[in-house]
């Protein structure tokens, strides 16, 4: 059996390993799913040892179907779960994800403030509900008794971590999407712990992606198959290593990658700022930062479209084979039917949680297919205007590395290339947070096979239709104005719940 690091994405609705042989050779991947649940409108909880368990089903079937244990574990995660835990790591209450806003007004007053424009700039996370700044105020304001009560405030990764373990500590990329850490100094800011109300010892001990330990617990051997002495890399945040798995790290290229919601980054020596649109400012590791802003309404809303047009409930791959294919022979632009995608609320660059999904300029000649394509249409418009934004922010972006299961898909790549008018390179189908965790246990561990790993053999590009993107060019500015448009209306129409 060749030798082999796995690379494990903690995602929001499933856990997946990935190994790779030290030769860069993919020798299989294992997945784990678990639900998302949401007791009352703006919560989106999860049970954390669900989480652990698909974990450990994840490490435990790839030892299995390869049998061999891996030379080394690295870690990729979802970012902004918050978990307050007793002193044992033990959830007081479910995890709250990236999703809840039950935190939306608490995090739009902040934002109004120069406090809130201070800690943006200090911490790099997006004054939103999605922050565990704001999670952490909520819960102060409205479960005092679980605040007082918690030993620790942990996201997700550390709290794998600490059942691996038995220790708290937190790589510097989640770190850094808490709102909590200041990205500069590498520390927890002290304005954001005044702010909050708790202090550092509530805090795991942050330390850098290619931190690893190798004293696993012995129960986690016998439940996984590992060796006792195998090292395990904190990694990064999943967005972060999507950017090194990507291989996103050269000037004037982006990273844009869509799952259940969406993403679009670059990577950069130094923080880059917008406060209006708030690009987030994530670290990779001591020197580098992942900048960028991401979406709600990725494959999430593409989950919506099948379900209601086409009446599909437990979706399969046919299902969006079938979409993908009635949409193909509409036109581009779907005879002036612009779909504006924000059914879960936005964020970058609108960071409005009362905003709605809405179909603008219906005709009668607008079939299923029209609806259908401009649905696509729509997700990519939105990131498209992430990609502007951040275009603004740093300088010309003239390629973009593009990765998640909608790559897959020549159409929804092709209308994502004609609307945004960049040439895409797809480096990786799926699995590239995985393979970016993976960079970062071979960089420190197994550095003479690291530059055999992150070779890029071959690219494929997608060229945009210069018609097409002519002719969404002039879309897009109807698309922007829309939203603005319809701001007040929507929000009113929101206190109707």
């Amino acid at each position: 059996m060749q030798a082999y690091i796995l690379g494990i994405d903690i995602g929001t609705g499933s856990t997946k390993a990935v190994a790779i042989s030290l030769t860069g050779e993919p020798l299989g991947t294992v997945s784990n799913h678990y639900p998302i649940n949401s007791p009352e409108p703006g919560y989106s909880e999860q049970d954390p040892l669900l989480i652990w368990n698909a974990f450990v089903k994840c490490l435990a079937g790839i030892t299995a179907k390869l049998g061999a244990a891996p030379e080394a574990v690295s870690l990729s995660s979802a970012m902004h779960s918050i978990i307050p835990v007793n002193e044992h790591g033990e959830a007081l209450l479910p995890m709250m994800t990236w999703a809840d806003a039950r935190s939306e007004n608490v995090a739009q007053a902040l934002r109004k403030t120069e406090q809130g424009a201070s800690l943006y700039h200090n911490c790099g996370t997006a004054i939103h509900a999605m922050s565990p700044l704001n999670k952490l105020l909520w819960l102060r304001a409205n479960r005092a008794d679980v605040f007082e009560a918690a030993h620790k405030f942990i996201s997700i990764k550390e709290f794998i971590w600490f059942r691996l373990f038995g220790v708290f500590e937190v790589d510097y990329s989640i770190a850094s999407a808490t709102g909590l850490f200041d990205i500069v100094k590498k520390e927890w800011n002290e304005e954001a712990i005044r702010v909050t109300g708790i202090t550092t010892a509530k805090l795991s001990a942050p330390v850098n992606t290619t931190y690893y330990r190798n004293d696993v617990k012995p129960e986690v051997v016998s439940l996984t198959g590992i060796n006792a002495d195998t090292p395990f890399v904190t990694g990064a945040s999943d967005g972060a290593c999507a950017n090194l798995g990507s291989h996103t790290n050269s000037p004037g290229v982006a990273a844009l990658t869509i799952g259940t919601s969406g993403a679009v980054r670059i990577t950069n020596p130094k923080p880059v700022y917008n406060y209006e649109a708030m690009i987030f400012n994530y670290l990779l590791d001591e020197q580098t930062y992942v900048c960028g802003g991401a979406v709600n309404n990725g494959g999430i809303a593409v989950n919506w479209l099948l379900k209601n047009f086409l009446q599909k409930e437990n979706l399969t791959a046919a299902d969006y084979d079938a979409l993908f294919a009635e949409i193909a022979s509409v036109p581009a632009g779907s005879n002036g039917l612009i779909f504006l995608p924000y059914l879960y609320g936005e964020r970058a660059p609108l960071w409005d949680t009362k905003t709605s999904g809405t179909f603008f300029n219906i005709k009668p000649a607008h079939t299923r297919s029209h609806f259908l394509r401009a649905g696509l249409e729509g997700i990519c418009f939105a990131l498209n205007d992430v990609l502007k934004t951040l275009e603004d922010a740093s300088g010309e972006i003239t390629q973009v590395n593009i990765s998640g299961g909608f790559t897959s898909s020549a159409v929804w790549t092709q209308i994502l290339a004609d609307i945004t008018g960049k040439k895409l390179a797809v480096l990786q189908s799926e699995d590239s947070s995985a393979l970016g965790a993976i960079y970062l246990a071979a960089r420190v561990l197994h550095p003479e096979s690291y530059e055999t790993l992150t070779e890029v053999e071959h690219q494929e590009f997608i060229e945009p239709n210069i018609d097409n993107h002519t002719l969404y060019s002039k879309m897009f500015p109807v698309f922007k104005k829309l939203y603005a448009d319809l701001k007040d209306s929507m929000h009113f129409v929101d206190e109707w719940d």
